[in-house]
């Protein structure tokens, strides 16, 4: 079986990073990939879709400081589903992208605007109360 995701798109906010009681960071921002086409009249159609990004250890750290809201990114990682009981006892759920891998893409790096970094392990998952966001 494969759980495998990977997008190019511009980050939505500044990621937020935090850290879970036993010290781990965990960062997460939005991104946003377009599509575009022409529908039937010929006229130029655009479609957004937002994602949820979350990275773990140092991958957040590095998220945290050289990614900002605006900027291009490459991003491979998995579909994670997660459930939880809100403050009122609502049920509430949410589907994010953990990020294994990441890439900025653009700017002006000494590497031609590209720099690749991964995250090594593998990704935790939180109980229901170390919720982060």
């Amino acid at each position: 079986m494969v759980n495998k995701v990977m997008l190019i798109g511009r980050l939505g906010n500044d990621p937020e990073v935090r850290h879970t009681q036993d010290g781990t960071p965990v960062a997460a921002f939005n991104l946003a990939t377009d599509e575009q086409w022409k529908d039937k009249s010929g006229k130029k159609v655009q479609k957004t879709e937002w994602h949820r990004i979350v990275t773990w250890r140092k991958l957040a750290e590095i998220c945290g400081e050289y990614l900002s809201k605006g900027k291009m990114v490459f991003i491979d990682g998995k579909l994670q589903t997660r459930s939880w009981e809100d403050k009122d006892g609502n049920k509430r759920q949410t589907t994010e992208i953990i990020a294994q891998n990441m890439k900025m893409l653009g700017g002006s790096s000494s590497n031609g605007g590209q720099s690749s970094k991964s995250e090594s392990g593998n990704v935790p998952n939180m109980p229901d109360d170390d919720i982060p966001f």
